[in-house]
């Protein structure tokens, strides 16, 4: 996405009319210093925050602390915050709506700075993590814990517009999601607080807890929403956080046998970390071999469930790489075409990696002719997984530090973006830290300066 796209999707929003009435929070406060200061903190504290200046440009700057602007706001001094293979996206300029300014980052953990009047679940104090998604608490979908499908936190008319109907807020992701301030920040400012803070017990590092605001319910979706069961072949297309974790949650469930694919030294990573999972490494595939065939011969009729963890960002082969670069799809579709050759007749196949808009040569006879069933998971319902993700954690029955490779300062997170891109230097998952951070935990990985 260049300039000129951002600004006619901006220029789209006026034209279908801004929706932010009968919200139920004020949306489009992506940094407090916006619309001349008025949503700053009056004390005239300022902070550090990663904000998106331009296509490929992420900085820290400082700006102002934020303040309560709703009643059932709650400020949280944050004091760990993470990279999300998402938020590249972002930095690409793939996702529209974002603006210059805009602070990013929808995964963060800290402590309760101050409450709304309305706040009745928080006070101050408090170690609290984050939900990615902003829910009301309230609409159809919330009652469900649909968190995700919230009808009273995103204004975008673009987004109903694009896709058929508008999905809820989501924090640091641009005004297409509502346009709220993210948590790579030392401040942040949390909408309908007591619906979108889970308390995390004092055992719990936050080295641990951090992980509940994305990675764990987002993973556990994948698996759980796709029907993956007892004695199921499961097959997991990228080995980043969310298909490391998937892979996981899969054997967890008492999956038979589950092969991961990437094309990188994650592939190792994975199983020196998961017990029993295989994994396939598509960049030493010989002349001829593709990643169906492989898969067909690893697990003759094809697997039970394929789970796509890549998204469509980044084109494969070069009919996809040169339609992206002119702009004439937004999403490559060669991952879901493999997802659907390397599935059993009337198997699953599962969509939990980011995909935007329209795609190009998808095999939909495939899919027919094959009776697979096409699962899109959405983006997770946090709120549907938390409590009993945050149960296993505090219980150990898992570990989420299995994925977490480095720990950086939040002043060097516009160069952790960089090595997310890469995937550079072993990085799986990183902790960041702020000035308010607790010292690190015992076993998770030392500080790297970058």
């Amino acid at each position: 996405m260049d300039g000129g796209q951002n600004r006619a999707a901006k220029l789209a929003e006026t034209v279908l009319g801004h929706d932010d009435k009968n919200k139920a929070a004020h949306t489009d406060i992506a940094n407090p210093d916006r619309d001349g200061g008025q949503w700053a903190d009056s004390t005239g504290e300022k902070m550090k925050a990663l904000a998106w200046m331009g296509k490929n440009d992420v900085r820290v700057i400082e700006t102002s602390k934020p303040r309560i602007v709703d009643d059932y706001d709650v400020i949280v001094k944050v004091t760990g915050t993470t990279v999300c293979g998402s938020d590249v996206h972002l930095m690409h300029g793939v996702i529209v709506q974002v603006e210059k300014g805009d602070i990013l980052g929808h995964e963060f953990i800290g402590v309760v700075d101050a409450v709304g009047p309305a706040v009745t679940k928080l006070a101050v104090g408090d170690r609290v993590v984050n939900s990615f998604c902003i829910s009301c608490g309230q609409c159809e979908f919330c009652k469900r814990k649909l968190t995700t499908a919230c009808e009273k936190t995103n204004a975008s008319a673009l987004h109903a517009k694009l896709f058929g109907s508008r999905m809820g807020g989501i924090f640091g992701y641009s005004h297409l999601t509502g346009g709220y301030a993210g948590g790579q920040a030392e401040f942040v400012r949390v909408p309908l607080a007591d619906n979108n803070l889970l308390k995390v017990p004092q055992g719990v590092p936050d080295e641990k807890a951090l992980y509940l605001s994305d990675v764990l319910p987002t993973s556990f979706h994948s698996v759980d929403y796709t029907g993956v069961k007892e004695g199921d072949t499961v097959a997991v297309w990228g080995l980043g956080p969310i298909g490391f974790m998937a892979c996981y949650w899969a054997k967890q469930r008492g999956a038979k046998r589950v092969i991961g694919i990437d094309n990188n030294w994650r592939t190792e990573y994975a199983r020196s970390k998961i017990p029993g999972v295989e994994t396939l490494d598509y960049s030493t595939l010989k002349s001829g071999e593709t990643v169906p065939s492989k898969i067909h011969e690893m697990v003759p009729g094809g697997v039970d469930v394929s789970i796509d963890a890549t998204g469509g960002e980044f084109g494969k082969g070069l009919a996809h790489k040169l339609e992206l670069k002119l702009g004439v799809e937004q999403d490559t579709s060669e991952m879901v075409n493999e997802c659907l050759y390397s599935t059993k007749k009337f198997g699953r196949v599962g969509i939990i990696g980011d995909y935007v808009g329209y795609t190009n040569h998808f095999n939909i006879g495939a899919l027919m002719e094959l009776g697979i069933n096409l699962v899109g998971c959405g983006q997770s319902p946090v709120h549907k997984y938390w409590e009993h993700l945050l149960e296993l954690v505090e219980n150990g029955s898992v570990d989420p530090t299995i994925m977490l490779t480095h720990r950086y300062r939040l002043e060097d997170i516009d160069k952790a973006y960089k090595l997310q891109e890469k995937r550079g230097e072993g990085l799986v998952k990183c902790f960041v830290e702020t000035r308010f951070s607790a010292p690190r935990a015992e076993g998770t990985p030392e500080l790297t300066t970058l």
